[in-house]
């Protein structure tokens, strides 16, 4: 297929090659899904953050390969592997785990998801900046090691674990998520997702949700973020399942989120590393969007 490589990689452009100590390790054959083609680094190349080793903010320079760490945590959000049963032809788990830490702490898995997310909403013809998305929120069971203070029970889903907060744009694409317990409320949650979504995208105007942002969220939005909330309630003449208008758009992310399988429960101790896994989710759906051939016109 174009644009895919099952050959052993002789060299590498990326940055830990270029100027870190990423040449004294041996490369890897690809082999699985979630490895990324040719056509995807392509793409994801250019987005990646700058290491802080390269900026002149010490530490040093990273001995393994940057694309070889990205397929690694991509293969195991995808495929759901603790991080000690990593497949050894990836770098050591616990250089993989320090990676993907690294780039939780200082919030550069979220400044490489956003450009991706930039990269294909342009590519779709929109704007860089969205005026409009949709907020919701999922309920999922949480693994043993969830400690008690970041886990709770939803009484109305019957589900003891943590909720994930979303805001999404138009194309479905994630604008901001925040991970609580379960019996955290949708309006005090969405208060203080919205403020970080609008001061992160100025141009946000209105936001769709259900009827469990009512209230006086509402107004907080419309005084204080100059934010409409316009609520899509399901008529009460409906029955069985009903396609609702906008919400569908929050519904497809969360159901991409349960495909991968890091996902389908809450495995993470931080609720910080449950929000990495959404975004590392996340940049999977976009490299493979960015990297299929445009439609030929006429």
């Amino acid at each position: 297929m174009s644009g895919q490589s099952s050959s052993v990689t002789r060299e590498c452009d990326c940055l830990a090659h270029r100027f870190g100590n990423a040449v004294d390790n041996p490369m890897r054959e690809r082999r699985y899904p979630t490895d990324m083609t040719d056509a995807e680094w392509a793409v994801a190349r250019t987005l990646l953050p700058v290491p802080g080793w390269l900026r002149g903010r010490g530490a040093q320079p990273e001995a393994y390969c940057h694309r070889q760490m990205l397929d690694a945590i991509r293969y195991l959000v995808d495929n759901g592997v603790k991080w000690r049963a990593m497949p050894a032809d990836f770098p050591p788990w616990d250089r993989v785990y320090a990676f993907f830490r690294r780039w939780r702490d200082h919030a550069l898995v979220q400044e490489f998801h956003d450009r991706l997310r930039t990269k294909v909403r342009e590519r779709a013809g929109r704007d860089a900046e969205p005026t409009a998305g949709v907020i919701d929120s999922q309920s999922v069971k949480a693994d043993a090691v969830v400690g008690a203070d970041s886990r709770g029970f939803d009484g109305g889903k019957l589900i003891n674990g943590r909720k994930r907060h979303a805001v999404v744009d138009t194309l479905g694409l994630l604008l901001a998520v925040q991970v609580t317990a379960a019996d955290t409320g949708d309006r005090a949650a969405a208060q203080t997702l919205l403020t970080r979504v609008v001061d992160a995208h100025h141009r946000l105007e209105l936001v769709w949700a259900d009827g469990g942002y009512t209230g006086s969220l509402i107004e907080y939005c419309l005084t204080a973020l100059t934010l409409v909330i316009a609520v899509v309630k399901r008529s009460d003449d409906m029955r069985g399942f009903v396609v609702l208008p906008k919400r569908w758009i929050v519904e497809r992310f969360f159901a991409h989120l349960m495909r991968t399988r890091r996902l389908v429960r809450d495995f993470e101790r931080r609720t910080s590393s449950a929000e990495a896994m959404i975004y590392w989710s996340m940049t999977l759906l976009m490299t493979r969007r960015l990297a299929r051939p445009r439609p030929s016109r006429g």
